[in-house]
């Protein structure tokens, strides 16, 4: 059953990567260091959020597609990856960092693709399912959260940077809508 499952996963993450090829590479200001930080940016404050994962570039490349991982050699193989979320439901390696954030009304929020997958950082209502219906299952994230829908996605490529401006007070709840189980919670008060 696993095998046929993987027909599904090819074509949804080939088409992720296509969506990506334009996205602009990361900007000066992404904390290289691998740890979320705080700069001061214009009077408000900049929170920065990793996206990480350790796809092993033969064997995702060998599995899904050419170009799917773009890491250096070595990482975590394929099967492996499947054997971890099949067990576990998660795979650390695979993660937002800080998975907190405070911040106030008027700060931006930049999330960094340091992985060599892409990633999505879209903002939910609750956290769910995404885009690849195999991940879901093996994660047990079965409900797809609604705002994961692949014609409004940012698909951000390693490297590349999405950022959002707090608008207003409250907690927001950040996710990949490839990798489901990875997330990020945020939250505002007012200045």
């Amino acid at each position: 059953m696993q095998g046929r499952s993987f027909f599904i996963v090819v074509p949804i993450l080939t088409a992720a990567l296509a969506c990506n090829r334009s996205m602009s590479p990361a900007s000066p200001s992404a904390d290289a260091a691998g740890l979320g930080a705080l700069a001061i940016k214009g009077g408000s404050k900049e929170q920065h959020v990793n996206m990480l994962d350790a796809c092993d570039p033969e064997t995702f490349n060998a599995v899904i597609g050419p170009g799917t991982c773009t890491r250096p050699g070595g990482g975590v193989t394929f099967q492996n990856f499947i054997d971890q979320l099949t067990k576990h439901g998660t795979i650390g390696s695979w993660r937002f960092t800080p998975l907190n954030a405070s911040l106030h009304v008027g700060d931006e929020f930049v999330a960094f693709n340091q992985g060599g997958e892409v990633h999505t950082f879209t903002e939910v209502e609750e956290f769910g399912g995404g885009i690849v219906p195999l991940l879901n299952q093996l994660s047990g994230n079965t409900e797809v959260a609604p705002e994961c829908n692949p014609a409004t996605l940012t698909f951000i490529p390693p490297g590349g940077t999405y950022s959002d401006e707090v608008e207003e007070p409250g907690t927001e709840h950040y996710q990949c809508c490839i990798h489901p189980w990875m997330r990020a919670t945020v939250t505002a008060r007012g200045r």
